[in-house]
């Protein structure tokens, strides 16, 4: 089975060809201004990718709440234009093969589940630490989307008062945060640079961060007790980012008297390709 596989994001569209060998044939446009122009320039790719093999169907990968089984989308996200409609029945009346689309988040999970850090257990809890905090429940080896499809909206979980896992887990939000204290306009690994290099202020932040992040972690962890937690996002590329994760989640374990409840913290084994990866992995198993 050969997979044309979409991953939609706000700046551009990814795209490759996944089959027996793994994932091949990768590239990229920036996220068309319409709905139409982005189904003519897929259409463009495919039919390029019917010149060299037989494709089996469409797998997306997309932002927003999305309802696979009813191929609609619900929610806001940076692409304004992909919701609130069947886009399922569209693209595949459009592009003449069958489509499947799921959230971009639960696709890097299912990745994750089937190739990558999670091959070996069954329940397990999926993070995306961005300009916010996405992510999915693996529950017995399946997704558990909830009954309003926010399982692994783990981001709205409120941490201290009015401050939400994302408001405080965010890389993001804390290099706004060190801007606005600071005056200067920083990214989020230049506020972790200068923080290795004793800037006060950026250790401060830094500090903060590791902390919202351990709390939600330690939130989950009571609440789930998966077998594992799989980190991903740019940030879990940070080879000191899972030992102070854990090292501030087991003091609040300890603080709280539940340090016998184990947390397994690992980074995500793929990067810019799970969902494209997952998304395929999706059409696959939906079609058994």
């Amino acid at each position: 089975m050969n997979l044309f596989a979409v991953d939609i994001g706000g700046s551009s569209i990814k795209y490759g060809l996944y089959g027996e060998d793994g994932l091949r044939h990768k590239g990229s446009f920036k996220t068309p201004e319409t709905y139409q122009l982005m189904k003519e320039e897929l259409f463009r790719v495919l039919t390029e990718m019917k010149k060299e093999t037989e494709i089996s169907g469409a797998a997306f990968s997309a932002p927003g709440t999305v309802d696979s089984e009813r191929g609609y989308i619900g929610g806001l996200s940076a692409v304004s234009y992909i919701h609130h409609f069947n886009i399922r029945e569209d693209l595949e009346n459009f592009l003449g093969v069958p489509v499947t689309i799921e959230n971009d988040a639960n696709c890097a999970a299912l990745a994750e589940l089937y190739e990558g850090a999670a091959q070996d257990v069954n329940d397990v809890l999926f993070m995306v630490i961005g300009s916010g905090i996405g992510g999915a429940v693996i529950m017995d080896r399946k997704l558990y989307k909830g009954r309003n499809l926010f399982g692994g909206e783990f981001g709205y979980m409120l941490l201290a008062e009015n401050d939400s896992l994302s408001s405080l887990g965010s890389p993001v939000q804390m290099a706004r945060r060190y801007s606005e204290e600071t005056g200067e306009l920083v990214e989020g690994s230049e506020v972790f640079l200068r923080a290795e290099e004793g800037d006060p202020i950026a250790i401060k932040h830094v500090e903060s961060l590791i902390d919202g992040l351990a709390r939600g972690i330690f939130n989950l962890s009571c609440t789930f007790n998966p077998d594992r937690f799989v980190i991903g996002g740019r940030i879990s590329r940070r080879e000191d980012l899972i030992p102070r994760l854990l090292e501030r989640t087991k003091w609040y374990l300890a603080g709280k008297g539940a340090e016998g409840l184990e947390v397994n913290l690992v980074p995500c084994a793929f990067r810019s390709d799970a969902n494209l990866i997952g998304a395929a992995i999706h059409f696959r198993e939906s079609r058994k």
